[in-house]
């Protein structure tokens, strides 16, 4: 696909310049696996109702008891994860494989880690020993390279058309939505199926942020006074994306339109975030802008909000400079844990979910906010036409998405 995603235009939408004619976006299906369940329905209705599925875990016996948002009773696999969710989208979106002319965009921040880190552990004990590794402990290694994950997918539904596998840290997921869109709206293709996987709960990954001092003690807390760090959890969405020509070909239900999307980096440091919040501020007017919206038409904001202090601290800070100070704010990492890769992917589902039966899902785990916003803190009735998803992920790559009930934009005067 080239740069094409970053070929769109940045109109101002008071200049002379007209609207282009791009190819509406839909969504049609979602698969979803999280620590609040194994399904979509299941995570949202533990969500709205206040859950988390975070708990005390001690995993490896070489690391203290830490909260994580487990899945099942172990640590699962991104290969197990991605058949579930690929399969439950399909489903969700009344098809059924093989779609030869389907997209694929999946990308993951760990991608198959825990392979790896088992095949080392064997490599040491190998040399530790004196005997070669069998020839069965080495033949699948190939299929754990960081990309291999999308091509399974594209074997499971039977695509031959592009597959993609972005990683770019906790951006992953929206940056994959985005990648697939841009297929999408170029005419490139009219169906992809896009989003991101991630089990990261392995020795190195806990043992990594632990050594950061990222990792909470007890819970994550987003945007609260006491907030003590995030907490990794596991999880996945992928969606089923459509020209809305096609949807409605087929007449397939429609959670919502992807009205754009702003995709930045920092190019500050390798972990922090710009202390001013420069880029984060500049991918979201970046989004807004390609949406052909302005901040006063967003009404909910599903923020970032990992419970680190400075991620929360900063994207606050964009949050209060940007839009009226009655937009709804929330973060539902405290029902879900930290999923890296996926969690923006987790956002987008719970988004229009959030879209779809006008609930405001709550920020789990909030008991004393520090900050000015109008924090959610009970799921509740409201009105909901747009909403924004934001991942700021490590090395400073900031993506925002907007959503909008279909057929918003004719029904908006620009």
């Amino acid at each position: 696909m080239g740069n094409s995603f970053f070929s769109l235009p940045m109109t101002n939408p008071k200049s002379p310049i007209q609207k282009p004619k791009l190819v509406k976006v839909v969504v049609t299906g979602i698969g979803l696996v999280s620590a609040l369940g194994e399904s979509l329905e299941a995570s949202w209705q533990k969500l709205i109702a206040g859950k988390s599925g975070i708990t005390l875990h001690q995993l490896f016996p070489e690391l203290e008891p830490l909260p994580i948002g487990l899945i099942g009773e172990k640590p699962t696999s991104v290969k197990k994860l991605t058949q579930l969710v690929v399969s439950d989208a399909l489903k969700d979106a009344g098809l059924s494989p093989p779609l030869a002319d389907c997209a694929v965009v999946i990308g993951s921040s760990r991608s198959h880690q825990a392979e790896w880190e088992m095949l080392a552990r064997q490599m040491s004990e190998s040399d530790r020993l004196s005997y070669p590794l069998k020839t069965r402990e080495m033949e699948n290694w190939l299929e754990t390279l960081p990309h291999m994950n999308a091509i399974a997918a594209a074997r499971q539904i039977g695509a031959v058309g592009s597959v993609l596998a972005p990683m770019t840290a906790c951006a992953t997921g929206i940056w994959a939505i985005a990648q697939a869109t841009s297929l999408l709206q170029t005419g490139q293709y009219q169906r992809a199926i896009a989003g991101a996987v991630e089990a990261p709960i392995t020795p190195l990954t806990l043992a990594g942020f632990q050594q950061m001092g990222a990792l909470a003690k007890t819970g994550a807390y987003p945007f609260d006074l006491h907030r003590e760090g995030l907490v990794l959890g596991e999880g996945a969405a992928v969606f089923v994306l459509e020209s809305a020509e096609l949807a409605k070909q087929r007449q397939a239900k429609i959670y919502g339109e992807v009205l754009g999307f702003g995709l930045l980096n920092d190019a500050y440091h390798p972990n922090a975030p710009d202390p001013e919040g420069k880029s984060a501020i500049a991918s979201i007017k970046q989004c807004l802008e390609r949406s052909y919206l302005t901040a006063g038409d967003i009404d909910y904001i599903h923020a970032h909000g990992t419970a680190t202090q400075l991620n929360d601290r900063i994207e606050s800070m964009a949050i209060e400079r940007l839009f009226p100070q009655k937009i709804a704010v929330s973060s539902t990492k405290g029902a879900t844990g930290h999923t890296l890769g996926a969690s923006g992917a987790l956002g987008v589902a719970f988004s229009l979910l959030a879209l779809q039966q006008q609930i405001l899902p709550p920020c789990v785990g909030l008991q004393q906010p520090e900050f000015d916003l109008n924090l959610v803190t009970v799921a509740r009735q409201h009105h909901i036409q747009c909403v924004l998803c934001f991942s700021f992920g490590f090395g400073g790559q900031n993506t925002v998405i907007a959503l909008g009930k279909e057929l918003y934009e004719e029904n908006h005067q620009i």
